[in-house]
């Protein structure tokens, strides 16, 4: 009778560590193909946000894949530490901005988010549990079974709750960074009316609105309609309101009407927008990058 107790318990604790197992590593690829998609549909253009992506595509597959075929313990420990501090990355750079970018809410950070509290939950039980073929030879956990199956409910219980109460932290710093991140840049950033000015940067005279901020123009759009919508709205807020030209300024000022109903502003039949990115005048980061389904330029006074 205590045999075969023993025996549904080692069958009951194989079974949860091949589903946290499953779990975990699935998690850890998902992330790593959401991570893949963003880089490839335009974050490989941003300095060091770029580099930084296609690093977390390459450990979270590489180390996804790991935990799948073997289940060790370490590796399981590593993905688990990988996944929240992928997690940290991103609440840090939505809250305070990282190495130049600001990130703002969008519904793929919000799934990946999710999905990397829930990785490193199942990442770090597993980890945490002790199957019994590892318990020392000689110890009291391998000379009594009774024994054994007390130590491993202890250790199972004590890392399921850990990694809950984590989880829950974590969940608790996802929740509040998107609270107090907007859906699209802050109003410093975006232009609602006023006096278009020149400003020096990198060497090119370019076109700013009243605060000083960059605006830019997008490859895709035409003279009469934009095609930067949703999230791409989010990180290149378009410019309303009514604009007068300044010194310096001498192209021609337009508008078109956006699907909103909004009226954005144009320059020689381009439509403005500032970029989420510049975090203070006399930036131009948004420059030549190839982001939100196209190529964004600054807009070059004249």
């Amino acid at each position: 009778m205590m045999t075969a107790d023993v025996t549904r318990t080692e069958t009951g604790l194989r079974t949860l560590r091949l589903l946290l197992r499953v779990t975990g590593a699935g998690l850890l690829i998902a992330t790593a193909a959401i991570h893949l998609d963003l880089y490839l549909t335009g974050y490989r253009t941003i300095p060091t946000i770029g580099p930084l992506f296609l690093f977390q595509v390459i450990v979270a597959f590489a180390l996804g894949g790991l935990v799948l075929a073997t289940g060790w313990r370490l590796a399981a420990a590593a993905g688990a530490l990988f996944a929240i501090s992928t997690l940290g990355g991103y609440l840090i750079t939505v809250q305070f901005g990282l190495f130049g970018f600001r990130e703002v809410r969008t519904t793929a950070g919000i799934v990946a988010g999710i999905i990397e509290v829930v990785a490193f939950a199942a990442l770090a039980v597993l980890a945490a549990m002790r199957s019994s073929a590892s318990a020392p030879q000689g110890s009291h956990a391998s000379q009594n079974p009774w024994v054994g199956r007390a130590v491993s409910g202890v250790s199972g219980t004590q890392a399921g709750l850990g990694a809950a109460v984590l989880s829950v932290v974590a969940l608790g710093l996802l929740a509040g960074a998107l609270a107090g991140a907007g859906s699209t840049a802050s109003p410093a950033s975006a232009a609602s009316g006023g006096q278009l000015k020149t400003a020096t940067i990198g060497g090119a005279t370019v076109l700013t609105n009243a605060a000083g901020r960059t605006l830019y123009w997008f490859a895709p759009d035409t003279s009469t309609k934009s095609a930067c919508y949703g999230s791409c709205a989010s990180y290149w807020p378009p410019v309303t309101g009514s604009l007068t030209a300044g010194p310096g300024v001498h192209g021609t000022l337009g508008t078109i009407q956006r699907t909103d109903g909004s009226t954005q502003e144009t320059y020689n039949g381009h439509p403005l927008y500032t970029y989420a990115g510049d975090s203070a005048p006399g930036q131009a980061n948004g420059n030549n990058l190839n982001l939100n389904g196209g190529l964004w330029h600054e807009v070059v006074a004249g």
